[in-house]
């Protein structure tokens, strides 16, 4: 059922800024917390230009990174690492804690009621969703229909939160968002200011976004990022099976970095990712194609989907893998596309 909202709600729709988000403290401590533990202020700042904003941020790197950072010393390094073990707690909780972490996920509504229950909710927070298949199997088209619901409130199922858009195919398109913002019942202009949206061109300009978009999810309140698609470049700078480990190294790299943003800054990494030929699949499989990629990204990615053409504009999304979804499970949707 497609939630609309009367003029009178429409004030829902303004974003929060950061300091308004009481919840969100507990997420992540900021980097500058640092100088009042003893911290130089220049070292801080050389953190911060090698794309750490956050001490969780600085506790996800081993110090063999940190020391690759000009101008920081081993001596510096562990003086750093030791002061942000005091602001930030990496050791074991229970699991009652856990649990209660848990709690701060937000699933963000897909647009298809359908779809929402098969998900369990939505897309979810603090993890990566990978969507799979073949070309106009509804990957991007679901991909423009969340850059909407993100920013609805959160208690019309959104995220109440900016999108980031890191686009490597050049299939992005703002005149789609206009019909989609307007079945929400939302301000398009609105809605297209809270995007940004990037371009990337090769693999290594891929990276360097994602580390240019600390500084912005530690002020800003981003619900989401979308990379479309994660596996595109590395096909292209990549070639022939001399490259095949260095491409698949710095893929993990990639995608560790996109776990560490989910986690860090708890938004959703919606990822979506091509389909290759499977020769040795066999003759009694009637699709013979899987995700490219490999294991590397597999074990990557959270909650996988398998996207496949229906009869007319249906679409057939099943959940590949999910570690609390039920496997195997399909189901047709038609409304994100509406």
């Amino acid at each position: 059922m497609i939630a609309t909202l009367k003029a009178e709600e429409a004030s829902q729709l303004q974003l929060v800024e950061r300091e308004d988000v009481d919840d969100e403290e507990d997420l992540f401590e900021a980097i500058g917390k640092l100088i009042s533990a003893g911290i130089n202020a220049g070292d801080v700042k050389k953190l911060q230009d090698a794309g750490i904003y956050t001490c969780n941020g600085l506790m996800m790197h081993t110090k063999k990174n940190l020391t690759g950072i000009k101008g920081l010393s081993e001596a510096k390094v562990e003086k750093i690492c030791e002061a942000a073990e005091k602001i930030v707690n990496f050791g074991y909780i229970t699991g009652s804690d856990a649990l209660l972490r848990r709690k701060s996920v937000i699933r963000i509504t897909t647009g298809s009621q359908a779809l929402d229950e098969l998900l369990g909710g939505g897309i979810e927070t603090s993890c990566i969703t990978e969507a799979f298949g073949e070309f106009r199997s509804g990957k991007t088209q679901l991909a423009h229909t969340l850059c909407v619901s993100t920013q609805l409130p959160t208690n019309m199922r959104g995220g109440n939160g900016k999108v980031a858009y890191i686009d490597t195919e050049g299939t992005f398109r703002p005149d789609r968002i206009i019909p989609i913002a307007e079945r929400f019942g939302m301000d398009p202009g609105a809605v297209l200011d809270n995007i940004v949206y990037a371009r990337a061109y090769t693999y290594e300009h891929q990276y360097n976004l994602l580390l240019g978009l600390a500084a912005k999810m530690s002020e800003e309140p981003f619900r989401l990022l979308i990379v479309d698609s994660v596996i595109a470049l590395f096909r292209v700078d990549f070639t022939g099976r001399g490259e095949l480990a260095e491409r698949q190294q710095k893929l993990a790299q990639m995608l560790s970095r996109l776990t560490k943003i989910a986690e860090e800054f708890n938004v959703a990494v919606y990822m979506t990712n091509q389909v290759i030929a499977d020769p040795g699949g066999g003759v009694f499989i009637s699709d013979p194609k899987k995700p490219a990629g490999g294991h590397v990204l597999a074990h990557a990615a959270t909650i996988r989907l398998m996207f496949r053409k229906g009869k007319a504009e249906q679409r057939v999304c099943k959940v590949f893998d999910a570690p609390n979804l039920p496997e195997a499970e399909a189901i047709s949707f038609t409304s994100i596309f509406v």
